[in-house]
């Protein structure tokens, strides 16, 4: 699409142009409404030619970021340069088929949403007043992809695929910052170092692996669940009720004993233990108490229950575990 631009806004398009080659170009009128539009538009699914009326700058953003594109946009119409650019998501879809019923139509997914940025100079009268703008619209999807997948790394242990410490803190965080009153709860398979020592590594690192899907199978809708360090994991539990989490705890551990009862005399025998303790204080306090917990239920033998800030006789016995080597 050609598009007639005055010999101020063409050195101005020049400028933008030496920023960046492929990026969508746009012209706004005073009301920031799309003018013109290089052809590349079609990318987002528009057709600025073929419009009856042009849509708004704003018609282009999700919705939940139409309000701040405006704001953005407004100020630029008003004389103001934008200094950086503005990104927000766009929704790119395919058109409806021709008739097509109302039901076949398309609908919105995840992967029609994707990040735009946009750069805008304001274009002004001879007068000084301002008469529009023009603009780059850049895709960020790409930096966007990277960068979700950079913190999706740097919050996940890499054996088992759970949330590592660092999230589970931040979780916990976020429950306090509400009030908390959630309960948490530290698990970890006992005789990982007899394990070890006689099995190796890659056998420590299956029963780690496999004790994480374990407790994902396990989990209450609304947990989260993620490993602390080498072998302790810990779950925020969905409810507040003590006697809940403890019975959660005790199901576990005995479940995880019918399911790993070793064939023969010869199957190294292991347990898990657990301690839980509310959300509450602070994040040290409530992993603290959590994991005093799970140190009193190994003192007491393993395969038991303990919550953190009762004496020692609040034990809740558990079925002792084994698990059958090949």
């Amino acid at each position: 699409m050609k598009i007639g631009l005055s010999e101020v806004e063409g050195k101005i398009l020049h400028g933008l142009l030496e920023e960046a080659s492929g990026d969508i170009v746009i012209r706004l009128d005073e009301r920031g409404f799309l003018a013109h539009a290089s052809a590349n538009i079609a990318e987002i699914g528009l057709d600025v030619a073929a419009s009856l009326v042009p849509p708004h700058i704003t018609d282009l953003a999700d919705r939940d970021h139409a309000a701040f594109v405006g704001s953005k946009v407004n100020g630029v119409l008003a004389g103001h340069p934008l200094v950086g650019w503005v990104e927000f998501p766009i929704m790119v879809c395919a058109p409806d088929a021709p008739g097509a019923a109302p039901a076949q139509r398309h609908r919105h997914h995840h992967g029609c949403r994707r990040w735009y940025a946009l750069s805008l100079r304001p274009l002004m009268r001879h007068s000084g007043e301002p008469e529009g703008a023009l603009g780059l619209l850049r895709s960020v999807q790409q930096v966007r992809n990277l960068e979700g997948e950079l913190h999706s790394r740097a919050v996940t242990d890499p054996l088992t695929g759970l949330a590592n410490r660092q999230a589970f803190c931040a979780s916990l965080s976020r429950h306090l910052a509400r009030g908390g009153g959630q309960m948490a709860a530290v698990l970890a398979v006992d005789g990982l170092r007899a394990l070890l020592m006689r099995y190796g590594q890659r056998t420590v690192d299956e029963v780690l692996w496999g004790f994480a899907r374990y407790l994902e199978t396990m989990a209450l809708p609304g947990s989260e669940i993620a490993q602390l360090d080498g072998e302790r994991f810990g779950v925020i539990l969905p409810h507040r009720d003590e006697a809940a989490a403890r019975a959660w705890c005790a199901e576990v551990l005995t479940t995880f004993a019918s399911l790993t009862t070793p064939a023969g005399s010869r199957s190294l025998r292991l347990s898990a233990s657990a301690g839980f303790a509310p959300v509450a204080c602070t994040i040290d306090w409530t992993l603290r108490e959590a994991e005093l917990g799970l140190v009193m239920a190994r003192a007491g033998g393993g395969g038991q229950v303990v919550r953190g800030v009762l004496p020692r006789s609040e034990v809740v016995p558990s079925s002792g575990l084994g698990m059958q080597r090949g």
